[in-house]
């Protein structure tokens, strides 16, 4: 069954971009915006699960470092802002915050006398494991009215678009 084309918020901004400057391409204009408004959706319907477990993003996004991480579930805070692209201040606000908690504890680095580790509790642990699992579930069905091919292809695009947006080469192209 062929798939229907329905029109949306992009559309009708490419329109009027048409009807005033017709020698514009807004093809990647297109492209674009919807990735921005796919994103803020995502992050909507995501945030909800976290939320249902008593997290918030960026806790999530700690836990989840720590617990994919593998067993002893533990890391220097450095590694961990290091994956998640923070700043060390706001990591170390965020760490006070999840160990005050109960999620982690915070232990001497026996390589390092001066930085700590950071380790999921076993209250943590429990509680990330169950938060992935609704997490994926959550992913699943956003993604359950889009065909496994498509969201292959998908996939492939927007590697390939992350590929070339991280390159030093896309940046040097956009300073010049």
């Amino acid at each position: 069954m062929p798939k229907t084309h329905q029109s949306d918020g992009v559309d009708a901004i490419r329109e009027q971009w048409r009807r005033e400057r017709p020698d514009l391409d807004t093809g990647p204009m297109a492209t674009i915006g919807r990735l921005g408004r796919c994103s803020q959706e995502l992050h909507r319907y995501l945030n909800e699960v976290f939320t249902r477990d008593g997290l918030t993003n960026w806790e999530f996004d700690v836990l989840a470092t720590l617990r994919r991480n593998g067993s002893p579930y533990r890391l220097a805070p450095t590694e961990i802002f290091s994956s998640l692209m923070l700043s060390s201040g706001t990591m170390t606000r965020q760490l006070h915050i999840l160990a005050e908690r109960g999620f982690i504890s915070r232990s001497p680095n026996p390589e390092d006398a001066r930085s700590m580790l950071v380790q999921l509790t076993p209250q943590g642990l429990a509680l990330i494991d169950e938060a992935v699992t609704a997490h994926v579930a959550n992913m699943a069905r956003l993604f359950s009215r889009l065909e496994t091919k498509d969201i292959a292809a998908l996939d492939r695009s927007l590697r390939e678009l992350l590929a070339t947006l991280e390159s030093r080469d896309a940046r040097a192209q956009t300073s010049s």
